[in-house]
């Protein structure tokens, strides 16, 4: 039976095709029908969006939902329910499980599981080499044809150059994207936070902002020699956004990603010896900060992710050298990214939203990304300025690592469609007809 949706006096905000104006968005039977003056005037379900942003539905390509392995922490149901309440219709899942994903059962499980439980989209990513080792590249093929949409070991960097440049040229032939975990194992050094002044004063072994770079320039050579699409996993170094930079300007296939803890924190932040300040790669300096916001703003840094990573409390509460690296966000990542990146005045919701949906969607090869007629229903709306203050205690997602809690934030999404159904929705912010 035929359904529709009109959600009309909204700021339609759809940076694919150059929209941003007060208007209505019509939805029939899953898919997007008409945008603007087109949209009829009457439906099943009117929604009154004054106020508010309509966008196309948010996309994280860096997640761990952490199934199979470690279920206790997060799974596909209880991650994509926390993505749908932070406004995003579709994630990408890095193989970091137990098993990992590196072969195509694997990558077929996590596709039955999400089309079980899940609330949003789940795209599955590869893994690079076999146990995510660095020695035996992984059957890629088998697990592209199984719905793998990129590849990656993240978690760790390929540190074989060997390694690294048979991967790249078995993934040529399948046009999928790379992406790498930027971190020279022996220039990392076993460290847990930054290295420098700050981690010699608290008495912590260092990561160098040596490890990301030379990893990254020695794979943008590999990547040169074999005409891959290559993409570096949070960038969080001055140097490694310059490198991308130089690299796009040479017309190189080169994209990077960053999170809202690198746009806002900087290594002073672990001079409390809070786990919950301990990520990979880790807080950098605040020239470092200011690098990765220009980066943003001036399109070097394509996406936004959360680099979502949830660990259990007793995990979390060990002394910080010893506790593991990682912090959840998809549920309050959105005004974070709004702090750091729109507030100050750095870029438009339109470039937000195209950092966060349409460049996402073309990087990844998947639907969504645009409010295009025929386009599925993958929707976000989103209050720009409501406030409200981050409580880990009233989150979808199973655990509570991050550094984030009591922040006091402005804007939320209010609401998620996928496929044209609400997967999540503040009925006191949205308005019936």
């Amino acid at each position: 039976m035929s359904r529709t949706i009109l959600i009309r006096n909204g700021r339609v905000i759809d940076p694919a095709q150059e929209i941003d104006e007060v208007t209505s968005v019509a939805v029939q039977d899953g898919r997007i029908a008409a945008v603007g003056a087109r949209a009829p005037t009457s439906a099943d379900e009117i929604v009154d969006a004054r106020g508010l942003i309509v966008a196309p539905g948010l996309i994280d390509m860096h997640v761990h939902l952490r199934e199979p392995g470690f279920e206790e922490c997060e799974t596909i149901e209880t991650g994509t329910a926390a993505a749908a309440a932070g406004g995003f219709t579709a994630v990408a899942c890095m193989p970091n499980t137990e098993p990992p994903l590196d072969n195509d059962a694997a990558i077929e499980f996590v596709r039955r599981q999400a089309a079980r439980t899940a609330s949003t989209r789940v795209y599955p990513v590869g893994a690079l080499t076999i146990g995510r080792q660095g020695r035996e590249l992984a059957e890629m093929g088998l697990m592209a044809r199984a719905g793998a949409v990129a590849f990656s070991d993240d978690g760790a960097g390929v540190a074989d150059a060997g390694v690294c440049l048979r991967a790249m040229r078995y993934l040529s032939m399948f046009d999928r994207l790379f992406i790498q975990h930027c971190e020279d194992p022996s220039l990392a050094g076993g460290g847990c936070m930054n290295a420098g002044p700050t981690a010699t004063r608290l008495g912590l072994p260092g990561v160098s902002a040596l490890a990301e770079v030379v990893m990254l320039e020695r794979d943008l050579t590999l990547a040169e020699a074999t005409g891959i699409r290559y993409h570096m996993a949070h960038v969080s170094t001055a140097r490694a956004v310059e490198l991308i930079r130089r690299a796009k300007q040479e017309g190189r296939r080169v994209s990077t990603e960053v999170t809202p803890h690198h746009l806002l924190l900087t290594e002073e932040c672990c001079t409390g010896y809070d786990p919950n300040y301990k990520m990979s790669p880790p807080l950098r300096t605040q020239a470092d900060v200011e690098a990765c916001r220009a980066g943003v703003q001036d399109g070097t840094i394509d996406c936004l992710v959360t680099d979502h990573a949830p660990h259990g409390r007793e995990d979390k509460e060990r002394e910080f050298q010893h506790a593991p690296f990682g912090v959840i966000g998809l549920e309050f990542a959105l005004p974070l990214f709004i702090e750091a990146l729109v507030t100050p005045g750095l870029i438009g919701w339109p470039r937000l939203i195209d950092a966060l949906s349409t460049r996402p969607a073309r990087l990844l090869g998947v639907p969504g990304g645009s409010l295009q007629v025929g386009q599925p229903a993958d929707i976000t709306l989103i209050d720009p300025e409501i406030e409200w203050t981050i409580d880990v205690e009233k989150l979808r997602s199973k655990s509570r690592n991050t550094p984030f809690d009591g922040r006091r934030v402005r804007g939320r999404a209010v609401a998620t469609l996928v496929d044209g159904q609400w997967r999540y929705r503040e009925e006191s912010t949205l308005k019936k007809l």
